[in-house]
């Protein structure tokens, strides 16, 4: 009973600490943040149209040309080593352990890349949208927009704003229902992780935790190039609203692109449980092999899962 006792008062210091936090920001009620949305010029704007709707499985796409893409600072924060690659190699405190961490992970890297321990799978879909009431997006099952095929529920910035600065919703970057345009939206889930707890427990097995932890790293981080190079071949072929862009592996980190992929779990998104509609506008389990479990976590968890807005003036953004 002093158990149960101590832990019920804990979770109710935690819900008091809480509600004093919210109590400290103000909000502005939610009809003055939509009055003041972004408001983009639709009227002189065409929004560019898919190459295809519905649909695509990529199946085994090649892991070899995914290591250029690969951004190396979250892979040294999961040892926590603190510090932007790749100006970490060269730190006085931590350089040393960096570069000869790195020197195993590209060697590992090989090995996986080399011997297809892996395989990298997705799906992809774009549908004509458009933006509806309470910061809704509707997408549709073809251009005449007569059948509905989901809807994406967005949140707002409720954030009191200064004169010219908006309080802002992914909608906003999707043709509201009365502009008479028809716009899109994107989605995807990519994985390359199905095999990934075999290969770890075969290290279990061998009592090598170093390589167990090395080899969910890996998988992490090419996942994410995995996405890294699906948006980039959404903008330069799938979608083909930047057929002309040039961008390095720098450019591609600092998102110097147009169009933006926000996932569930982001600042302008937080709420997992969108994943849900995503899940099944995409057929992701059937085509990815990607499963949500029951609090919206992916699994295999070296997988990555989010949207693709292609309007120009579209950005990231915090609640």
């Amino acid at each position: 009973q002093e158990y149960v006792a101590n832990v019920r008062d804990s979770y109710q210091r935690v819900r008091d600490t809480h509600e004093r936090g919210q109590q400290r920001d103000d909000r502005v009620p939610y009809s003055k943040a939509r009055a003041n949305r972004l408001a983009l010029d639709w009227d002189n704007y065409g929004p560019p149209r898919p190459s295809f709707l519905g649909l695509k499985t990529i199946e085994d796409f090649p892991l070899d040309g995914l290591e250029p893409l690969i951004d190396w600072t979250p892979f040294f924060r999961t040892w926590d080593l603190v510090g932007k690659y790749p100006r970490i190699l060269e730190d006085k405190r931590i350089g040393e352990a960096a570069r000869e961490l790195l020197g195993d992970a590209r060697a590992l890297l090989k090995r996986i890349v080399d011997e297809k321990w892996l395989s990298a799978h997705g799906v992809i879909g774009f549908w004509p949208a458009k933006s509806v009431r309470d910061d809704d997006i509707a997408l549709y099952e073809d251009e005449t927009c007569a059948e509905r095929r989901g809807t994406l529920h967005c949140l707002r910035q409720q954030m009191p704003r200064e004169e010219g600065r908006a309080n802002m919703s992914l909608a906003d970057f999707i043709a509201p229902e009365d502009s008479g345009v028809t716009d899109y939206i994107g989605a995807f889930a990519v994985s390359v992780g199905t095999e990934v707890d075999d290969i770890a427990r075969r290290y279990e097995e061998a009592h090598d935790d170093y390589n167990v932890i090395m080899v969910k790293a890996l998988a992490d981080r090419l996942a994410e190039a995995f996405a890294e190079r699906m948006h980039q071949l959404v903008r330069t072929t799938h979608w083909g609203y930047a057929k002309e862009e040039a961008l390095d592996n720098e450019g591609l980190i600092a998102e110097d692109y147009s169009g933006i992929r926000p996932a569930p779990g982001y600042p302008a998104c937080p709420d997992h449980t969108e994943k849900g509609t995503l899940f099944k506008l995409l057929d992701a389990e059937a085509r990815a092999g990607i499963k949500l479990t029951e609090s919206y976590a992916m699994y295999p968890a070296s997988s990555v899962s989010g949207l693709y807005f292609s309007h120009p003036e579209s950005g990231y953004f915090g609640l």
